[in-house]
């Protein structure tokens, strides 16, 4: 397991309107750019083992804590979570350190900012790696609104956008329990476990990570709370609609990475939007570059070396 007081300390950088909570490893200017993005509810922690070994390989290693997340900005409007503001931050980041372009990494949510920075920003990013959430096709009606037809209002997006702060004040009040019961290798059912997870008092499975490492995001989280992050999803409709008149296929050389006991599930279609993809699966669950670092991250290397392009 990692020892937390190994993780780099960050700096404050203002961008975008925000501050942004940066880890950092290799040489600024010296390496290529690698900017890793964190799902929910995670943290920039949640790359720790990647950062070393990027930084390593020659790569200057920038992990942001998006906001709503660690010490970053937390603004109180919802619409400041869209993925406009998210994939702003990282491109006023990519400013900030005097770089045209640079590979970009996501993990679920950050997958999701990932594929829509790319989609809203194409000559910044020139190679895209995320990890378990593919391409979402965007399709004839917004997402939450297929969710709620296709699912029920139970389900954790859904209920995120129809019963706003409900889930957010079960989550405050029991953090250290719910991520506890939630970063398991198992996987819980979808839906409203979720907000069973902040209440059970047995957890199941086997746990990603150390008590020591749980105590990171432990801390974040009851400084922070969960609406911030959660507000990401309140924007799922917004995004569906910023998205409307945009290029929908992605170019750039990209490496998808599946959990294959993830919840998550994989596309059919990934190459007719992202042609220039190759898939990797790893036998784990959701929390794929923890739960199987040095796989994950031998994976990202192997490839970053020798990327697809057709």
């Amino acid at each position: 397991m990692f020892n937390p007081a190994d993780f780099p300390e960050p700096t404050l950088i203002s961008v975008n309107g925000v501050e942004l909570e940066v880890f950092e490893a290799g040489r600024p200017n010296a390496g290529k750019p690698i900017v890793l993005c964190h799902g929910w509810p995670e943290h920039a922690f949640s790359w720790r083992h990647q950062l070393p070994a990027l930084a390593a390989a020659g790569y200057h290693v920038i992990v942001p804590n998006q906001r709503g997340y660690g010490n970053s900005s937390r603004p109180a409007e919802v619409v400041d979570y869209d993925i406009e503001h998210l994939s702003g931050d990282l491109i006023a980041l990519l400013d900030h350190y005097g770089y045209e372009d640079a590979v970009f990494v996501g993990h679920d949510w950050g997958a999701a900012v990932v594929w829509g920075l790319t989609l809203l920003h194409p000559g910044r990013v020139n190679k895209v790696i995320n990890l378990s959430l593919p391409y979402l096709e965007r399709g004839d009606k917004p997402w939450v609104e297929v969710m709620e037809d296709t699912l029920d209002g139970d389900f954790y997006f859904v209920h995120f956008n129809r019963r706003p702060g409900v889930a957010d004040a079960v989550f405050d009040d029991n953090t250290s329990r719910f991520l506890r019961n939630l970063y398991r290798k198992n996987e819980q059912q979808p839906g409203m476990a979720l907000i069973d997870l902040a209440r059970a008092e047995t957890p199941l499975g086997e746990p990603v990570m150390s008590d020591g490492e749980l105590a990171v995001f432990v801390s974040a989280f009851e400084s922070t709370g969960f609406t911030g992050s959660i507000n990401w999803y309140r924007n799922l409709d917004r995004n569906w609609r910023l998205l409307a008149d945009v290029n929908p296929i992605i170019q750039q050389p990209t490496l998808m990475i599946y959990g294959d006991r993830d919840l998550v599930s994989k596309s059919e279609r990934l190459a007719d939007f992202v042609p220039n993809v190759e898939v990797v699966s790893l036998d784990c669950g959701h929390w794929i570059q923890q739960e199987k670092p040095e796989e994950t991250t031998q994976a990202i290397l192997e490839w970053l070396k020798h990327p697809r392009r057709r």
